[in-house]
């Protein structure tokens, strides 16, 4: 504490974060809240997984989670001019969720969301979601040679501005007269450790087909209200809409950049499997 410098009534706050085989945890993060829930500081950890930080004196919860592990909680007191140190915190690594079992699975669109964020003229963002779609994923073993295939009303675009969807539907955004569908079809699911997996297709929007990365997190099973099985994930993806030839020329002409030229799409998705 002598090398540190602290504002008055205040204390400091200290742990180091390891894995089992005592090596940092880098890419862990912590959350202090006081003793109402309210969030005091939170953030990553130093190169050496620590983190060490000045708060008023009080009780404290410490909560440290990172992907992979098993969250940890604990209680810490901060007393004023004192280093309140927890030491060494060692993270177990988690097991991971059961996986769908093979077969046939639906999208199912009640508890499904394909929403998407894009920069509107350059300043605010717009936030949108498509709301008629469907798709399948036929589940293997290994789960690595499943295939889905999802099919979306491009007309059902969706930013709760009606002249502005009528717009986005127009021949200078999506066509969709032209181009009634957009469609994602993959057959490649690779894990990358975790719950996390990369799902690898292509995407069909505007009549350009482009290969495309889902970044996913499987959430694991459930059962639905009538016992049915269901499955969940959620999942991210940038689009960048020159890749599929929707420049808008007659705006960029007018030097009007509508939307950004990347796209943001993130989904929530509940697969429910049939029979």
């Amino acid at each position: 504490m002598a090398a540190l410098e602290t504002p008055p009534s205040a204390g400091v706050l200290s742990c180091r974060v390891l894995d089992p085989v005592n090596e940092p945890v880098r890419h862990a993060e912590f959350m202090v809240s006081d003793t109402t829930g309210r969030t005091v500081m939170s953030g990553g950890l130093d190169p050496f997984g620590s983190f060490v930080i000045t708060v008023p004196a009080g009780e404290y919860r410490l909560a440290v989670s990172a992907e992979g592990y098993t969250p940890y909680r604990t209680t810490a007191t901060v007393v004023e001019n004192t280093l309140a140190s927890l030491g060494d915190v060692t993270l177990h690594v988690a097991q991971p969720p059961e996986l769908p079992a093979p077969g046939d699975w639906e999208v199912e669109p009640a508890h499904t969301s394909i929403g998407f964020t894009a920069r509107y003229i350059g300043l605010a963002r717009i936030h949108g979601r498509f709301n008629s779609f469907a798709g399948a994923v036929r589940i293997t073993d290994p789960v690595e040679r499943s295939a889905m295939h999802v099919v979306i009303d491009a007309a059902s675009i969706d930013t709760g501005v009606r002249m502005r969807d009528d717009h986005l539907r127009s021949a200078d955004f999506l066509d969709v007269a032209a181009f009634p569908t957009l469609e994602f079809y993959s057959e490649r699911f690779v894990h990358k450790g975790g719950t996390r997996w990369a799902v690898t297709g292509a995407l069909t929007l505007h009549g350009v087909t482009r290969t495309v990365v889902l970044d996913t997190e499987y959430l694991g099973l459930g059962n639905g209200m009538e016992g049915e099985v269901r499955a969940a994930c959620r999942a991210t993806t940038e689009l960048h809409r020159d890749d599929f030839t929707v420049s808008w020329q007659t705006m960029l002409a007018r030097g009007i950049a509508v939307v950004g030229s990347s796209i943001r799409v993130e989904l929530d998705v509940q697969l429910v499997r049939k029979g």
